[in-house]
């Protein structure tokens, strides 16, 4: 498997998890498991508070915005310009109202656009952004970034959040993320990524302007241990009621990676499962299958997902991989 492979399956990855997630996300566990839980794709259904009228496969602004912090990251050279994204992000949201979309730009994002509107510097915008809109488009990052210094790597994720999300949990979620998906992309193994993704939550936990919450780095670890025990229902119950399925960093991100860890060797099995926990489910199935892809590679995804993903949406996911394997 070349890294071009790895690095294709952690955009890919992360638009069919996000697709898997798209019908659940804001409805409770115990309804989704009602349905049967989620085992493929589907439309959302016509009463959606959100996705109403998106048909199966259709991802969000998870990926939407991924991709868009990867074409920031190709034109400026590697680089964030962070009045670029907010512009970037601002134009994305007003396209997204006017093809009538109600999944725009999530509440720490939004706030820290509306600053910018308002005459506040682009670098100083982010300082109250904690939710996980960070964490949810870092991936084109981890697969543009090395992993050989994990300090360098952070400084590149401090970056891409400087704008929205400039504080100690957000950027920890963000790295956490990163670090693995760049880990997966130079062929380290899921436990080494695992590994590496933790030290970079506790570096990143460092940066930005430090908010209280749980420790990022310390939940993964928690999540690390539950999935040991090899124990799914218990492992999930645990997840879902003490460490939380919200749009927090400090929930959604250690729920990725439990899920991850709990289907170490089936990322098509490991995004439905996130897919399938309530809440945030097409944030925690996205940063799920960035770094499941990342970890195993496009082809470890079944060949009609990542049909019906392409088919459904334009993505242009080869020529950004491309790019953002140039710059790495």
């Amino acid at each position: 498997m070349t890294r071009r492979d790895r690095a294709l399956g952690a955009l890919t990855g992360l638009a069919i998890g996000d697709a898997l997630g798209m019908p659940t996300q804001t409805l409770p566990r115990e309804a989704i498991a009602a349905a049967g839980g989620v085992t493929g794709f589907r439309a959302a259904a016509p009463d959606h508070p959100l996705a109403h009228g998106l048909p199966a496969g259709r991802v969000t602004d998870d990926t939407e915005q991924a991709l868009l912090l990867a074409d920031a990251l190709v034109d400026g050279g590697g680089r964030v310009d962070p009045q670029r994204l907010a512009d970037d992000l601002d134009r994305w949201e007003q396209d997204a109202r006017a093809r009538g979309s109600l999944d725009l730009l999530g509440p720490s994002t939004r706030s820290a656009i509306q600053a910018v509107r308002e005459g506040v510097a682009p670098e100083l915008a982010g300082a109250n952004g904690t939710t996980n809109g960070a964490a949810m488009r870092i991936a084109p990052v981890g697969i543009a970034t090395r992993i050989d210094d994990v300090e360098a790597l952070v400084d590149a994720v401090e970056a891409a959040c400087l704008v929205s999300h400039h504080t100690s949990v957000a950027i920890a979620g963000a790295a956490a993320v990163a670090a693995v998906v760049s880990a997966g992309v130079e062929g380290r193994d899921l436990p080494v990524a695992a590994a590496l993704g933790i030290a970079a939550a506790r570096a990143g936990a460092r940066r930005g302007r430090w908010v209280a919450g749980a420790e990022v780095a310390a939940r993964i670890s928690w999540s690390v241990e539950l999935a040991g025990r090899r124990d799914v229902p218990t492992a999930v119950d645990r997840v879902v009621r003490l460490i939380g399925t919200s749009l927090a960093t400090q929930e959604s991100v250690p729920a990725a990676f439990a899920m991850l860890l709990l289907h170490p060797d089936d990322p098509w099995a490991a995004c439905c499962a996130a897919a399938s926990l309530g809440g945030d489910t097409d944030t925690i199935a996205a940063m799920t299958g960035a770094m499941a892809g990342a970890i195993h590679g496009v082809d470890a995804f079944p060949t009609d997902a990542v049909a019906t993903v392409r088919a459904v949406n334009d993505l242009r996911l080869d020529e950004r991989v491309d790019a953002l394997l140039a710059l790495r």
